[in-house]
């Protein structure tokens, strides 16, 4: 996948460029965020050179940073030149002009807070995230008139689940017999039990489970006290959650279910689970999930049922199949683990916990408009009106490079907020490039299988980062 983006990166092109000083200006934003850099600035406060003890580490990540912001600087410079002489769109050479005001702007900055004349908090970070924004929109907007093109659209009021007589391969009959009734009794169980277990959606467990772990460890760096009973009740009944919101989802879905490739083989789709026998399935989990979120605090308890309705209510039967901004919208159900997890330890909500929820809101969309754009022609048959049917596929593109950035800036302001470390650092920057690689590949193949590489790379990002906060916050 890399291979053909280097390649494009050794070329003085426009894109190359642009997606240099991204990623150069982001990790200047990102080591500024560290609690390192305020060190340094306190350990060196002359400027342009550092005349500290070069024995002292703060001296030495100063004078990095000035280096490094000086080569970053001519990328820019070279990315503007670049750009300016290319023709692309009007709005992306005044995104890069703008970002080539801001640069010195904001290296000013940088020498007022080293020498003492200002010391406004968050200031310089807020300068540093501002010009990461208008590199990013001067990218998007070039890319779109790079690779753009008339896509079909299909208005959402026009849009209709597919009869079910098109589809192949899928029954009416809710009592129709399976295949499963002739397999001996051992064969049948197992394969219900794993039927029940697929209504939990199970894929989600995993990294939803690491959004509530990655709250509980911030909570503890900030002084809370974390017990093992209170991760496993928060993380048993987030599991729970999830599996009862996902057996709802299944419920509510089947009859579209049957219309998609990707799902018309779900267990209520095919009827190997009954509806009835699902729905009591879920209120099942739902109990437990509750009784077990109650040994923690009420607040999370009652956050784990806003959860379970939002996803099966609000999200299933209003958001997703009536708006385009189904997906932005509902990342709000991806965003509740982080509160819970917070307040099963602290009892209450914080900052951070919001900062984090942010977080996952804002990587919602930037990892699932690439399953979206791989399905587009599964959806409409869904009669879903996702952003790659209904915006078509340049805007899809777009927006996700949007909200891409919007992650990457959001996880900047997590570090900056909670104090984290050098690892969670160097994940956002590694894993942020290797996803901004996988998105600006995308805007170049337009494949689905471009698409797919693009969405496991923002399911490692997160992962990772999530990972790299448990890590850090222990370290803390």
């Amino acid at each position: 996948m890399f291979s053909g983006f280097s390649s494009r990166l050794s070329r003085p092109t426009p894109t190359g460029w642009l997606s240099m000083a991204v990623i150069g200006v982001y990790v200047l934003v990102v080591v500024g965020a560290t609690a390192s850099l305020t060190e340094a600035a306190e350990a060196c406060s002359s400027w342009p050179a550092c005349t500290g003890d070069l024995t002292n580490p703060a001296v030495v990540v100063a004078i990095g940073h000035r280096l490094l912001a000086g080569a970053v600087g001519l990328v820019v410079l070279v990315a503007g030149i670049s750009l300016l002489k290319s023709g692309t769109a009007q709005r992306a050479k005044f995104a890069i002009v703008l970002a080539l005001f801001l640069y010195p702007v904001q290296i000013a900055i940088g020498a007022f807070m080293a020498t003492g004349i200002t010391a406004v908090p968050g200031i310089h970070l807020l300068a540093g995230v501002s010009l990461f924004g208008v590199l990013l929109l001067s990218l998007a907007w070039h890319l779109e008139f790079e690779t753009g093109g008339q896509d079909t659209r299909t208005p959402t009021n026009e849009l209709e689940p597919a009869p079910l007589d098109e589809v192949e391969n899928n029954s009416t009959a809710d009592d129709s017999p399976t295949p499963l009734a002739d397999q001996p009794l051992g064969v049948r169980i197992r394969a219900r039990g794993f039927a029940y277990f697929r209504l939990m959606k199970p894929r989600l467990m995993w990294l939803l489970s690491l959004v509530a772990a990655a709250a509980m460890a911030l909570a503890a760096a900030n002084g809370w006290a974390v017990d093992v009973g209170t991760i496993l009740y928060t993380l048993g009944g987030g599991v729970l959650s999830i599996g009862a919101s996902g057996t709802f989802n299944h419920v509510l879905e089947r009859d579209r279910d049957k219309r998609m490739s990707r799902t018309n083989d779900r267990p209520l789709a095919t009827h190997e689970v009954p509806k009835r026998n699902a729905l009591v399935f879920g209120f099942a989990l739902t109990g437990l999930s509750v009784l077990l979120f109650l040994q923690t605090t009420l607040v999370a308890a009652a956050l784990g049922v806003v959860a379970i309705l939002f996803y099966s209510i609000i999200y299933t039967l209003v958001l997703k199949p009536n708006t385009v901004q189904n997906t932005v919208l509902g990342g709000a159900a991806g965003s509740l683990p982080a509160l819970i997890g917070w307040t099963a330890v602290t009892g209450r909500i914080d900052v951070a916990a919001l900062l984090l929820a942010a977080f996952i809101f804002v990587w919602t969309p930037a990892h699932f408009y690439n399953l979206a754009l791989a399905y587009q022609d599964d959806y409409e048959r869904g009669g879903f009106p996702m952003m790659p049917v209904v915006r078509g596929e340049t805007t899809t593109r777009k927006h996700i490079l949007f909200w891409l950035g919007a992650t990457l800036a959001c996880g900047s302001g997590l570090i900056w907020v909670t104090d984290l470390g050098w690892l969670t650092a160097g994940v956002t920057v590694s894993l942020g490039a290797i996803f901004l690689a996988a998105v600006v590949v995308l805007h170049r193949e337009q494949t689905e299988s471009a698409a797919f590489r693009a969405f496991h790379a923002s399911n490692a990002y997160l992962g990772l980062f999530l990972v790299a906060i448990v890590i850090d916050a222990m370290a803390l």
